[in-house]
């Protein structure tokens, strides 16, 4: 037996007893007199010590330890002088009576302790070692626990959980497939999943009218925190059901996951239209914990001679309390800001409201004081406050907005990690027209279903259809996102059509699906949560990698493994592939 304990379960009713431990050095602390060792597993941490009466032989082997060496230790547990009241084992240590080196170790590249002295890529490459970190390792056992959560709660409710195939058709769904060539059927590939989508609408013409998978799901696209190229999915579907029914299931489940992992219950859950997110908040996924909605100040600032105000669509303006003693070179930042590629506004407006009354803005040649009021009022600014505006074009200006009014609440600390305000984002357009093609695609994909009472309107103005789908956001982070399908084959169809695909095209990408659904569809509606991205929100992290046992970096690439990497001429030649093999960087 290599250990009777674990080192972090040892307190001061052990007091006397025999005890084996196993695990890796901390630390070592050799005082002359004494030697003191920290001993650590995934449990915790437990305080060794070899006092002056111990045999000359155990001294010289506790003097032979460094960082990261894996030993065992038999000994007796006493009573600490010095408690640690920041330990758990902090009352006891074990007087050392035996140490067996079972493994020596090479000085770590990086201190393996929470405050660490490794970068990102460091630790990437070293990944084993990082996950040794408590800060980590404790990241990695929260996900565990809320999958365990997430199981029970839906097999309480009668959901089946069913694995679907990694290896499937390549079929569009709005990002780039990683693709994966047939040896046994030369020239053809399969494609790894970016969702299980069709595979879950087959389960339910099967009649599984529950379904749930916790799925890896893969998308080649461009990276971010919270975004990999593999992630995980709680990936679920249910018949006979109308969107309410999904709604109020998952929500269930959410509150679930807060009372069980938070201890606490997150409170409303607010619905909200597509559009009227877009106009107060300027996103489809608002954080709601702060204010600074959208005041739309259009017909209040045109009619003057500001040339900028008067040729825009648009002027939309957002109160930042308390404000008005932003210095020049403070709103010259923010100017800069909202300049920025990514964003690509040409400019903003300020109006200072001043703890006096008074009203300075960097329009003032325009406008005179009793002008600048009428915005205020209508933006509810009070003295002290300040008003940022920008103009343009509605929809790009919305966006624009938006992050403006992001990054105020960044600088004004409004984005308290330990408040959660969840809402369900509804009525999204079914239709996007995108102008580089010059047609329709699915603002979510082809198998989302219409508004009922919007059906009509396919022939005349698809780009007034709402789709029957819904976003749980919480705190600004799109959680998770779902649709009622569309069940009957001519609807399907006609859906088919307006993306811009042929009879002949649907027929090959999604034939098995259309084929299914004449021998009695039921009416379904499904969600997926992006459970990486729930994890890493409950963990109080920005960014998903923390909680991924073994993630990528922003480039794709897996520095600990080396991949994606060339392979041999000879797995080539097997796949009936020719590639250009490049020069291997030493």
């Amino acid at each position: 037996m290599y250990r009777t304990h674990t080192c972090g379960e040892l307190r001061i009713e052990n007091a006397g007893q025999q005890t084996t431990l196993a695990g890796w050095v901390q630390r070592v602390r050799n005082l002359g007199a004494m030697t003191f060792i920290d001993l650590r597993d995934r449990y915790g941490i437990t305080q060794l010590v070899i006092d002056d009466k111990a045999s000359a032989e155990l001294k010289a082997a506790a003097n032979e330890l460094g960082r990261e060496f894996v030993v065992q230790v038999k000994g007796t547990v006493r009573e600490r002088e010095s408690k640690n009241s920041k330990m758990t084992t902090g009352d006891i240590e074990i007087q050392v009576a035996e140490i067996s080196v079972l493994s020596p170790s090479d000085v770590p590249p990086f201190t393996i302790q929470n405050d660490t002295d490794g970068g990102d890529e460091l630790r990437m490459k070293y990944r084993y070692l990082d996950l040794r970190r408590e800060a980590v390792r404790e990241n990695l056992v929260l996900r565990s626990k809320m999958a365990i959560i997430v199981r029970n709660y839906l097999d309480s409710l009668n959901f089946i959980e069913t694995e679907t195939p990694v290896l499937i058709k390549s079929t569009p769904e709005g990002a780039r497939d990683f693709v994966v060539p047939s040896r046994m059927n030369p020239g053809e590939f399969y494609a790894l999943p970016q969702s299980p989508q069709q595979l879950k609408q087959l389960l339910m013409v099967a009649g599984f009218d529950r379904y749930y998978q916790i799925v890896k799901c893969f998308r080649d696209e461009d990276l971010r925190a919270d975004r990999q190229p593999e992630f995980t999915q709680i990936d679920c579907e249910m018949a006979f059901v109308e969107q309410n029914d999904v709604l109020n299931t998952f929500e269930g489940l959410t509150r679930h996951l807060f009372r069980e992992v938070k201890g606490f219950d997150p409170g409303e859950f607010h619905r909200m239209p597509f559009a009227e997110a877009m106009e107060k908040y300027g996103s489809d996924k608002p954080d709601i914990r702060f204010g600074m909605t959208f005041n739309d100040i259009t017909a209040l600032a045109q009619g003057k001679d500001f040339p900028v105000f008067n040729s825009a669509e648009y002027i939309v303006a957002i109160c930042a309390e308390g404000c008005a003693e932003y210095t020049r070179k403070q709103l010259d930042a923010l100017t800069e800001y909202m300049k920025r590629q990514q964003i690509g506004a040409k400019g903003l407006v300020y109006v200072k409201y001043g703890a006096d009354g008074s009203l300075k803005s960097s329009v003032d040649k325009f406008y005179d004081e009793t002008d600048l009021k009428k915005w205020a009022d209508a933006c509810g600014a009070k003295p002290g406050d300040l008003l940022l505006i920008l103009s343009g074009e509605k929809a790009k200006t919305q966006i624009q907005m938006g992050a403006l009014r992001l990054e105020m609440a960044r600088q004004l600390n409004l984005m308290d990690k330990n408040v959660f305000c969840p809402l369900w984002v509804v009525d999204f357009p079914l239709l996007e027209w995108d102008e580089d093609t010059s047609r329709w695609h699915a603002m979510h994909h082809p198998f989302t279903s219409p508004k009922p009472e919007d059906i009509a309107m396919l022939d005349t103005e698809p780009g007034k259809v709402r789709a029957n789908a819904y976003d749980l956001v919480i705190n600004g982070v799109e959680i998770g996102g779902g649709s009622v399908r569309i069940f009957d084959s001519g609807l399907q169809a006609k859906m088919f059509g307006l993306l811009g695909f042929t009879p002949e095209q649907a027929q090959y990408q999604f034939g098995f699906l259309m084929n299914a659904f004449k021998y009695g569809a039921p009416p379904h509606a499904g969600i997926a949560f992006g459970f990486d991205r729930l994890v890493s929100m409950f963990a109080g992290l920005d960014s998903i990698r923390d909680v991924i046992a073994f993630p990528k970096n922003n480039t794709g690439r897996d520095v600990m493994m080396d991949a994606p990497s060339t392979i041999a001429n000879e797995q080539l030649d097997e796949l009936n592939l020719k590639v250009e093999i490049k020069e291997v960087k030493k």
